[in-house]
């Protein structure tokens, strides 16, 4: 059981099939085939079953993908802990969308000025999906708002650090809610990204202790919707004030504090145990920008 081996097989589970597969690792098809057949030989059991036109996981492929994360993640980490400590190879960076709008584009151009031997790749998704894919070892490291709740990252499994501060507000129509108290927000929409984002986790808490719920929550992909949508008289919505300033988003909508609940944190979460001469120095990069 070889490295390329379980690197294969780790691509045709997460593109849903060989041909997908065989074009993200740039190999043709049979060599994909044959090599999933080959570590199944190796192993003495059938890794997937064919569904009609899906591969499905069998119970002992189940059962090996994890390994194969830990054994592949494992290895980037040897060959980086002998490479004399030289930010080189590739970073799986994770980040919510505000962030990368809002934050990252200066450290980014730094960041390869600096250290052009790393490869970058960049993800943007809502704090849960962050989670997962760091959890999952899928990303390396990941930027996301601290999580509103307490056990969301056990310690046991990731580590992190603060590196940015925001604040968040209540964005309401131009002049009409101007007082923005409990009563001005009962009853209306929320207007949010999907489940998982923990700003709308935030908004949810406010909405809680102020003794109210909100009518119901329209999910949206984009600030500049969500923004869109309030300005219009949709709803209201809680959202990084960096964010509206750098869009200029601001002028179209009142925004109103929500108090100690939007003072939060961005923090940089990695697995742990699960470190990198690339990530160290984009860390200590982010440090410099607290």
């Amino acid at each position: 059981m070889d490295l390329s081996a379980l690197t294969i097989f780790r691509a045709v589970v997460r593109e849903n099939g060989v041909t997908r597969a065989a074009a993200k690792l740039n190999r043709v098809q049979s060599n994909v085939t044959t090599r999933i057949r080959q570590l199944e030989e190796t192993l003495g059991v059938d890794l997937f079953i064919r569904d009609g036109r899906r591969l499905v996981l069998t119970p002992a492929g189940e059962t090996l993908l994890p390994y194969a994360e830990r054994l592949l993640a494992l290895a980037d980490e040897a060959r980086h802990a002998v490479s004399e400590n030289r930010p080189q190879g590739r970073l799986r960076l994770g980040t919510m969308e505000s962030t990368a709008a809002s934050r990252l584009p200066r450290v980014l151009a730094t960041y390869h000025q600096r250290w052009p031997q790393v490869t970058l790749e960049l993800v943007t998704g809502v704090t849960r999906a962050l989670i997962d894919g760091v959890r999952a070892f899928d990303l390396d490291a990941a930027l996301m708002a601290r999580p509103i709740e307490p056990d969301a990252l056990p310690v046991e499994q990731f580590e992190s650090v603060p590196v940015f501060h925001e604040e968040l507000v209540l964005l309401t129509p131009r002049g009409q809610h101007p007082a923005a108290t409990a009563h001005d927000a009962a009853g209306l929409t929320l207007v949010a990204f999907e489940r998982g984002c923990a700003y709308r986790s935030y908004a949810m808490r406010w909405y809680e202790l102020q003794g109210i719920r909100p009518a119901r929550v329209l999910e949206l992909g984009s600030y500049h919707a969500i923004v869109a949508c309030v300005a219009a008289g949709a709803g209201v919505a809680v959202a990084p004030r960096s964010v509206l300033e750098l869009a200029r988003l601001d002028g179209e909508v009142d925004l109103h504090s929500i108090g100690d609940l939007g003072r939060v944190d961005t923090l940089l979460v990695w697995r742990k145990g699960h470190f990198s001469a690339a990530l160290n120095v984009l860390r200590e990069l982010l440090g410099e920008r607290v």
